[in-house]
């Protein structure tokens, strides 16, 4: 965006600019650490005032700061200086709120080229006066124009999310989970960092020989855990699914072994694992940025979902999404129009999906769709389009219109993003975790407690 200043004689009593801005809990986490503001009140996961609830609450600084946005970017722009600023705070902000920052000249020194300002912050989503004060600047003393997307980009890696997922699933039983064929360090070590962590109690089933040596090549123990011996991997698949019906497992995690190889017994029309609706792929994904978890689906069954399909995909994910604690969970359903094109079918299967959740037949949160990818993630990409809807802009499970777009959504969002991603699969009786190879501990972790919370809610041992 190309910003260009006001010089002091350009500048008339009256000019007005405002910015508008959401405050996520990555600003604060920044502004804690560049400001050395460590005050718990304002960090996401933290309760500052012991009343049993995070605050995520925005410092008084950072409001009063974001002024400067408008000043020094806008009116009147770059080569702005203060002199002085004064602030009375009328309401607090948390992360998730949108403000409204505005700036009004109300007088001009000529002897010392300042103008004062009136300055003022509201709350979008119902106009509350957040704060209100004067600020007197020296103006720019020359033209300058600079384009505002040079600056460099700071991304918070932290996963929070994840760590939220975590901690909510800590209180939880250890899900007893046949663990099939971790015959190398990546699905092994995730199986024993989730049992360390108390998420999963694994049986391992595969060949005994080759766990063995693998423990030995890490340096770990396999001491108190349960190991089935089933050197062929169709076996070992077959087994887990006999601990399910036997009750002796609450969950299957793949290891070692191709996807279509685990998922053939768990499909076996007569001694499978079906429940009624499609299996159905869902990755929960934690995107350095994003103020919440984002799910994105179908990602790895379902190629070429028909209507039908899209039901269960979209009913699944919401299930999911519920076990994770979001209580009315917001569904964009994705196309490449956020209008239906009869020449796009996507598209169609998407208004169709948000007019079902409508009339009821999908149930549990909020669907809208067709949507572009921007406009159900970015409210100001949905305003720029003229979208009125609770989802649109704050699309927190994103439902693709076949496996490839899903893909590589997902894949774009690890590998640009800095994203991490737990992967299960929903359908069957019981929770599957779809580990990919590539994962890190986290991503494995974060599978195991997703798996978890699911598990916990629908035999109703979670809220």
């Amino acid at each position: 965006m190309l910003i260009e200043n006001r010089t002091f004689d350009e500048l008339k009593v009256g000019d007005k600019a405002e910015l508008n801005r959401l405050i996520t809990a990555d600003d604060l986490l920044v502004y804690a650490n560049v400001s050395g503001n460590h005050n718990p009140l304002h960090i996401f996961d933290q309760d500052g005032d012991g009343d049993g609830r995070p605050e995520a609450m925005a410092p008084g600084s950072f409001i009063g700061a974001l002024l400067g946005a408008v000043l020094g970017n806008v009116l009147p722009g770059a080569g702005t200086l203060y002199r002085s600023q004064n602030a009375q705070f009328h309401a607090r902000v948390f992360a998730g709120d949108e403000l409204v920052i505005r700036v009004t000249v109300t007088d001009k020194n000529e002897r010392e080229t300042t103008v004062t300002l009136a300055t003022e912050v509201r709350r979008l989503s119902d106009g509350a006066l957040v704060l209100s004060g004067m600020a007197e600047v020296l103006t720019p003393r020359r033209k300058v124009s600079y384009n505002s997307h040079d600056l460099p980009g700071l991304v918070v890696q932290r996963h929070r999310h994840f760590e939220k997922l975590l901690k909510r699933a800590e209180p939880l039983a250890a899900l007893k989970t046949a663990v099939v064929c971790p015959e190398e360090p990546n699905s092994l070590g995730g199986a024993l960092k989730a049992r360390d962590h108390t998420l999963i109690e694994p049986i391992l089933i595969g060949d005994t020989d080759k766990i063995a040596e693998v423990a030995s090549a890490m340096g770990v123990t396999l001491d108190g855990v349960e190991i089935l011996h089933e050197p062929l991997h169709r076996n070992a698949a077959r087994r887990a699914v006999e601990l399910v019906h036997e009750g002796r497992a609450e969950a299957i995690m793949k290891g070692h072994l191709h996807t279509d190889m685990l998922l053939r017994p768990i499909l076996d029309k007569q001694t499978g694992l079906r429940m009624g609706r499609r299996f159905t792929h869902i990755f929960v994904m934690d995107v350095p940025g994003q103020p919440h978890p984002l799910l994105v689906t179908d990602a790895a069954i379902n190629i070429a979902p028909d209507l039908k399909t899209k039901v269960d995909i979209t009913q699944n994910a919401i299930d999911l999404a519920i076990s994770l604690g979001i209580e009315q969970p917001k569904v964009g359903v994705l196309s490449a129009t956020e209008t239906v094109n009869p020449d796009i079918p996507s598209s169609i299967d998407a208004a169709l999906l948000s007019k079902m959740a409508d009339r009821g037949q999908i149930t549990g949160g909020l669907v809208d769709g067709p949507l572009a990818m921007d406009n159900a993630v970015d409210i100001a990409a949905a305003r720029t389009k003229g979208i009125t809807s609770a989802v649109a802009g704050h699309a927190e499970i994103l439902v693709a219109p076949n496996l490839d777009a899903g893909n590589m959504l997902a894949k774009q969002l690890t590998y640009i993003s800095h994203a991490e991603a737990a992967g299960l699969v929903l359908g069957a009786r019981v929770p599957i975790i779809l580990n990919s190879r590539s994962d890190d501990d986290m991503s494995r972790l974060a599978s195991c407690a997703v798996a978890a919370l699911h598990h916990a809610r629908m035999s109703g041992k979670l809220g």
